[in-house]
């Protein structure tokens, strides 16, 4: 029975003590590595003003590593108090059994020695025994003291097993404590570690919401500068086409350099139709019907039979059937029926009826101004009458309804998608080759929209706030990114970044202070990165602060808060120019 259970114990003894200690201390003094290059990587981390937050979350998903190690090593180590348990257990039992062994090895002993010292044949021969006797005693003696022999060597063997035993596992017990012990203060360490990038990581976020607090909490006054600036109106084509500025063209020539400009494409939304891209595509040769599903997608459905008694009810004028509401719409000038986009008035009379239901329906009336759809008393006439009569009853509908289709005079060739009553338009380079031909070839720049690309300086009512173009001096574009690093990177006031010029008032950071926030003193150079979405995705500007990279909306809404004057940007996608 102690041959078997030495059988089970011995070979469980030895992959005990060779494979875990072997593995688990590799792992320990590669973990005490990784933690040493953490360690590093953290000092450097707080030498740095602003961490990024990716860099934070990698070093979190390190210590998650490492931590993932560690229970490993735990589990190793676990195991191996599991196992000294049992050989503990095991030896106890050995010990108890050896007790009584032990005895009977004592007697044996004391039996061995007292028959190895006697003097058998005398006694036999005294005793009177014949030969055969004799033989037979001497055998017996001789039997007897081997069994004595044999058992007294295997009890001897028994208990040196046993001490041996008790040897390894006090060098196991040594050895558990020890790597425990190195475990506690790699867990500790790790502990640490944690908590600092678990803080840091805090903190990023923090600061990020500190920021876009510090954006969400402008001032009125700030709101309303954006309000006005970013172009938040709406508008159309109107009776007559937009009026075009030599001075808000890139071809005029401010008189001084380096002279920087902000260029829109296109202005106030992007959503629907494009009226100038219409009017270019009816000169390209399309039909209202493929324009129509060019700005609304192949989904819409242009219903044909629509009941022309429809009421539409007009807040100020009273209630009209539907054609005869179309046929009061001033929303693209007559005069485009005679230059090729008699097209593009048909596609505007049916998105003119179709807004005007889905507004009926969501509403009950609808406003007569820019806000809903320009609508006067007196019929239009001309052109548009013509397109209207022969368009009667066309609407455009999703679902089953009529369909809400925006418009616009200008997009700047990039028309963003939108989503009403479940159906979404197309977002999409409204040109016949897409973006690679967008700037040559949209249609509104075939249609000759100036609000294509434009350089914005005035208000609506004609007012520049003592500006005659929108040019900037090296200095002017230097004051618009030290604004932007208020506003975006935590320093100074940002209440105080406003446009600088008779017109707004208030108090603003004047270029001298503003220029002690930021830093930026001087700008020589700009280039431009456009997304594949319509945006501009970012600017790049050689400053004296060496090359900066601005996300192209926070320089969108940077520039709008800090140009001077009425000088702004109408669209997110736009383009700084450098004379």
């Amino acid at each position: 029975m102690q041959k078997l259970l030495l059988s089970l114990v011995i070979p469980f003894l030895i992959v005990l003590l060779i494979l875990p200690s072997i593995t688990s201390a590799d792992e320990l003094a590669d973990l005490a590595k990784k933690i040493e290059d953490l360690s590093n990587q953290r000092q450097l981390s707080e030498q740095a003003t602003k961490p990024l937050e990716s860099q934070l979350k990698n070093l979190e998903t390190q210590l998650n590593g490492i931590q993932s190690q560690l229970n490993n090593i735990g589990n190793q180590l676990k195991q191996k108090r599991n196992e000294l348990t049992q050989l503990e257990a095991e030896i106890a039992r050995q010990e108890e059994n050896l007790a009584f062994e032990e005895e009977i090895l004592g007697k044996t002993v004391r039996s061995y020695y007292i028959k190895s010292r006697q003097y058998v044949p005398i006694l036999i021969i005294l005793g009177g025994g014949n030969v055969a006797d004799i033989t037979r005693e001497l055998a017996y003696q001789e039997a007897v003291s081997q069994q004595d022999r044999d058992i007294i060597i295997t009890i001897s063997s028994q208990i040196r097993d046993l001490s041996n035993k008790k040897e390894q596992a006090q060098k196991i017990k040594q050895d558990l404590e020890k790597q425990q012990g190195q475990l506690a203060g790699l867990q500790t360490k790790v502990d640490k570690e944690a908590e600092f990038y678990r803080m840091e990581v805090d903190n990023a976020k923090k600061f990020q919401a500190d920021l876009s607090s510090q954006i969400a909490e402008l001032t009125a006054k700030q709101q309303a500068i954006l309000g006005e600036k970013s172009g938040t109106f709406q508008t159309t084509v109107g009776d007559v086409p937009l009026a075009d500025d030599p001075n808000s063209r890139p071809d005029f020539n401010p008189g001084f350099s380096p002279a920087f400009a902000a260029f829109s494409f296109g202005a106030p939304h992007f959503k629907g139709m494009s009226q100038y891209g219409a009017f270019g595509r009816a000169k390209s040769g399309q039909s209202a019907e493929q324009i129509l599903k060019a700005y609304y997608g192949d989904g819409i459905e242009i219903k044909k039979d629509y009941s022309i008694g429809a009421q539409i009810v007009v807040e100020g004028y009273g209630s009209y059937s539907l054609e005869d509401y179309a046929k009061r719409i001033y929303e693209v000038p007559n005069s485009w029926g005679g230059e090729g986009g008699m097209e593009a008035l048909k596609a505007q009379a049916v998105a003119a009826r179709s807004y005007a239901l889905a507004r009926m329906q969501s509403s009950g009336s609808i406003c007569a101004t820019e806000s809903c759809q320009v609508f006067k008393s007196e019929p239009k006439g001309g052109n548009w009458e013509q397109a209207v009569n022969s368009t009667s009853g066309w609407v455009l509908t999703a679902n089953g309804q009529p369909f809400s289709s925006w418009y616009a005079s200008t997009s700047g060739g990039y028309q963003e998608s939108y989503n009403y009553n479940g159906y979404s338009t197309p977002g999409f380079w409204d040109t016949p080759s897409g973006r690679s031909g967008w700037t040559s070839q949209a249609y509104e720049k075939v249609a000759g929209s100036p609000w294509f690309y434009k350089g914005w300086y005035k208000s609506r009512s004609g007012d520049s706030c003592a500006r005659s173009h929108p040019w900037l001096t090296g200095e002017e574009m230097a004051d618009i990114l030290n604004g932007w690093e208020v506003l975006f990177n935590g320093v100074g006031d940002s209440s105080r970044v406003t446009p600088l010029g008779p017109c707004w008032g208030d108090d603003p950071y004047n270029m001298s202070e503003l220029r002690s926030v930021g830093g930026f003193t001087s700008v020589s150079g700009v280039s431009v990165t456009y997304s594949d979405g319509g945006t501009t995705a970012s600017v790049t500007f050689s400053t004296n602060k060496g090359s900066v990279t601005i996300n192209g909306n926070d320089f969108y809404r940077a520039f709008n808060l800090r140009s001077p004057g009425r000088i702004a940007l109408k669209s997110g996608l736009f383009n700084i120019e450098k004379k």
